[in-house]
């Protein structure tokens, strides 16, 4: 209901634009808006309303050439016509899920029109970007924003701003960092020691669509090894299905004048990685930073200029923590309140506890999950080494109480 009453203020605010402009566009004689956002498992959520009759939320991809809408459903609701059809495949060919191109979409945000868009459809929502971050989530936005306008993303304050190129001025209270726009994808060069003194300047890509900090391909450099102290851990998931590898800290990696020492760090294993991206054009890297690092920012990309802007905000003391309790959890149900533990990493104190992939979280610390939403029940299992976690759950019809120690293992 409340979905639905948002889109009846956004359709009936919507102003009048020229309709010869093809793409994002702003009123006539405005040259800046906001526009209020969600931020779910470091990921940035907007409120869309596609082809002026469907609201939905899309995620914003600074990764991401060409919209994408992640389940065919809602294309057919309103009848778009498809201009090619595509087989997405994964490892070793097998087929995965179809895709299909349609053009001529429109998009309005608050504020913001959109039109003449080109859009990639899946057939099924195999990144199940709902499951993962307990939210409606339906799509991606990318570049076509960026490439209209300076865009500001105020974490903290969970408001996006748009400005017209021409309009923007820097303030001097943010850092001011050079970047590339390369296969329309934003890269920037870092100076980053991982295992000990030694600095090497590395180009990473800037992925608002990716939840991890930082991102490590280890075959790049050989003098970004990952460091003894690891982990085997599923990383993410991608078009192309589970993306495992390692998980470490790097000593420091510098952004302008901010450092930050002892960061979590993705290092993905080859095969799984490589086929993951693989549907994306790929510009040679040395890997990525990701929302973990970037919510301790406010961040402003200029592809138009390219240039980036960043000022820390009260996250960026933050300390850096992976997954303290082993559990990964995906939301279920119509109003994805239902927590089910999709895996349990091996050699952790809740897999010593007895808690088994299936199982349903019922309470944490005396508290019912069902009334929070995901990030909320995962802030208990990540919150610091050492607390004490006292889970109920549902095994198979019955109810079960466990307890264990959060543990920092790398």
């Amino acid at each position: 209901m409340r979905q639905i009453l948002l889109a009846v203020i956004f359709l009936s605010a919507i102003p009048s634009y020229s309709q010869q402009t093809l793409g994002f566009t702003l009123p006539d004689g405005v040259h800046r808006v906001d526009i209020p956002i969600e931020i779910h498992n470091n990921l940035i959520v907007v409120p869309v309303i596609l082809n002026n009759q469907l609201p939905l939320k899309f995620i914003i991809d600074t990764g991401v050439r060409t919209a994408i809408l992640t389940q065919k459903v809602y294309s057919d609701i309103l009848n778009l016509s498809y201009t090619r059809k595509y087989s997405l495949s994964g490892p070793g060919g097998q087929k995965l899920v179809d895709a299909f191109i349609t053009s001529n979409v429109t998009f309005d945000m608050p504020g913001v029109h959109g039109q003449g868009h080109s859009m990639l459809v899946l057939q099924e929502d195999y990144l199940e970007l709902k499951n993962s971050m307990g939210t409606d989530v339906h799509g991606i936005l990318g570049y076509e924003l960026f490439s209209r306008f300076v865009v500001i993303i105020d974490y903290e304050g969970k408001r996006m701003t748009l400005i017209q190129p021409d309009y923007f001025k820097p303030k001097k209270s943010y850092q001011e960092l050079p970047i590339r726009i390369e296969d329309t994808k934003p890269f920037v060069e870092l100076k980053i020691s991982v295992r000990d003194s030694s600095e090497m300047t590395a180009k990473f890509l800037v992925d608002t669509g990716a939840s991890h900090g930082l991102l490590i391909e280890e075959d790049s450099d050989k003098r970004l090894r990952m460091p003894e102290k690891h982990i085997s851990s599923i990383l993410g998931r991608g078009i192309a299905g589970i993306i495992t590898g390692k998980i470490g800290r790097t000593k420091s990696l510098k952004i302008g004048k901010y450092e930050l020492n002892n960061l979590i760090t993705s290092f993905p294993d080859d095969y799984a990685y490589r086929d993951s991206v693989g549907s994306k054009s790929y510009s040679p890297r040395n890997g990525s930073i990701g929302g973990d690092l970037l919510s301790r920012f406010t961040v402003i990309f200029n592809f138009p200029g390219e240039t980036m802007y960043i000022k820390k905000n009260a996250s960026f003391k933050k300390k850096f923590y992976y997954s303290l309790s082993g559990l990964t959890l995906r939301a279920k149900g119509l109003k994805l309140r239902e927590y089910e533990i999709s895996d349990v990493r091996g050699n952790t104190t809740a897999a010593a506890a007895g808690l088994l992939v299936g199982d349903i979280i019922v309470s944490v610390n005396g508290v019912n999950v069902a009334d929070y939403e995901l990030s909320y029940v995962n802030n208990f299992f990540n919150s610091k080494p050492g607390r004490k976690i006292r889970v109920e759950i549902m095994r198979k019809g019955v109810r079960m109480k466990k307890e264990f120690l959060l543990e920092n293992q790398i």
